[in-house]
């Protein structure tokens, strides 16, 4: 559940940190008037339903790409946790200068919102060392516009469980982290 729980808390602190970035949005065949603009919806893994991802532009959705567990022995053993995190833009607009631009201005504020806060859900820590990267992609079908953005983070490890007292385990000394 942690990637679960880490995902939920890093689509809370994205809407939070869009919330007052007004994008336009394209009109629907059953719309009288042109939509006003709006703030990027934010999802998790992906849309629901992708084959209507120019409807819902503007949006971001957050996946996991990748995570691992592993021992780190320095100086003592200690369990780690860390998962990499692509997120997806996309942004619709009716001019070709300012669509890209657009695009632009919202991975900017998403990668200085995280980079001031770095620490999301209170437990999960953007790794600085990795670094932000994000690319606007170049083959973008006008009037959408589309980039993504990969982000490193720690994550909380899995503590090991162990029994202690008459079943033989009460030798056991320290452990990971300094807790068994």
């Amino acid at each position: 559940m942690t990637k679960q729980n880490f995902l939920d808390a890093l689509c809370d602190f994205s809407r939070e940190a869009l919330k007052d970035l007004l994008l336009p949005v394209q009109m629907q065949e059953d719309d009288e008037t042109q939509p006003p603009p709006r703030a990027p919806e934010v999802y998790i893994m992906g849309l629901a339903d992708f084959t209507a991802a120019k409807k819902k532009a503007p949006y971001v959705f957050h996946q996991v790409i990748t995570a691992r567990d592993w021992w780190e022995h320095n100086p003592r053993p200690c369990m780690r946790s860390q998962a990499t995190v692509r997120s997806v833009a996309a942004v619709y607009h009716e001019n070709s200068q300012e669509g890209p631009l657009a695009l632009l201005g919202l991975f900017e504020r998403l990668r200085i919102a995280l980079l001031r806060q770095v620490l999301i859900g209170k437990q999960f820590k953007l790794d600085v060392e990795a670094g932000i990267e994000y690319l606007i992609y170049s083959e973008n079908i006008y009037p959408f516009y589309v980039g993504e953005m990969v982000s490193t983070w720690t994550l909380p490890p899995v503590e090991r469980e162990v029994t202690y007292g008459k079943q033989g385990y009460s030798n056991i000394q320290g452990g990971p982290c300094g807790r068994s």
